[in-house]
């Protein structure tokens, strides 16, 4: 990314400086990406304004980590480059495997509870399941993660109401196995639920950090459209007085 971009990153950083220092939570994103067209489009919808996180912005479906989702069964686990770069912690340290599973489970679950849709691999087969995924159950839909791509991660920086640590992954929408009739999820979180091209986003109500990564994932997907797994990815944090990008 540019310096102008990193310092578009550092001045929003710095409006937000009044609140105590917390610790960022596990998130994560999923930015479903439909190729049949002659452009690509991506999923994205409008928070509510009564969110205190971004309100009014238009986002990718996704969430905070829930307890619950380390010990969501899966079918297939991540390529393994995709999770060596999930377990990569800026500071050292090291994500249990029931963690970074979690990752992907909380995205999944995210974007049913959000847009309606189920992200996973039609086996007819019925699976014990709690919550959210007793519908994917009752479908005969087992989570699949080996077609999960990472394609960015960003740490929201000090002085926020709200902060989280969060993987932006990705899938084809091919992955997805089925969608609820209404067009939309049960926690009825977002709103205005569209597939954008990525030069339609540029006119939508963006966070900056959500622009960068649309403008990442364009060109990266110049020179890699498939998205593979080995291909370096971007991670933003505040470091010192300004914003850091570092690949991983």
């Amino acid at each position: 990314m540019s310096d102008e971009g990193l310092a578009a990153l550092h001045k929003e950083a710095q409006t937000h400086t009044g609140h105590a220092y917390i610790r960022p939570k596990d998130a994560s994103t999923l930015l479903i990406l439909d190729r049949s067209g002659s452009a690509l489009r991506v999923l994205m919808g409008k928070r509510h304004q009564r969110h205190t996180f971004m309100p009014g912005k238009f986002v990718f479906p996704g969430g905070r980590v829930d307890p619950g989702d380390s010990r969501v069964a899966v079918s297939s686990s991540y390529h393994p480059e995709v999770e060596r770069k999930l377990a990569v912690l800026p500071k050292g340290g090291k994500l249990t495997p029931s963690r970074l599973k979690a990752l992907a489970v909380a995205a999944v679950r995210e974007t049913y509870e959000e847009a309606g849709l189920f992200i996973g691999r039609r086996t007819g087969r019925q699976w014990p399941a709690k919550g959210d995924f007793q519908a994917f159950s009752e479908r005969g839909i087992e989570l699949d993660l080996s077609p999960v791509r990472m394609v960015a991660r960003a740490i929201t920086p000090p002085g926020r109401p709200r902060r989280f640590d969060t993987r932006f992954l990705a899938v084809f929408a091919d992955g997805i196995a089925d969608r609820l009739p209404q067009g939309t999820g049960p926690s009825g979180e977002l709103e205005d639920i569209a597939w954008l091209t990525l030069a339609e986003t540029r006119d939508a109500d963006l966070p900056i950090i959500t622009q960068k990564i649309l403008s990442d994932l364009a060109e990266r997907l110049a020179h890699d459209p498939d998205l593979a797994p080995e291909t370096p990815v971007p991670l933003y944090y505040a470091r010192g007085n300004g914003f850091a990008r570092e690949l991983i």
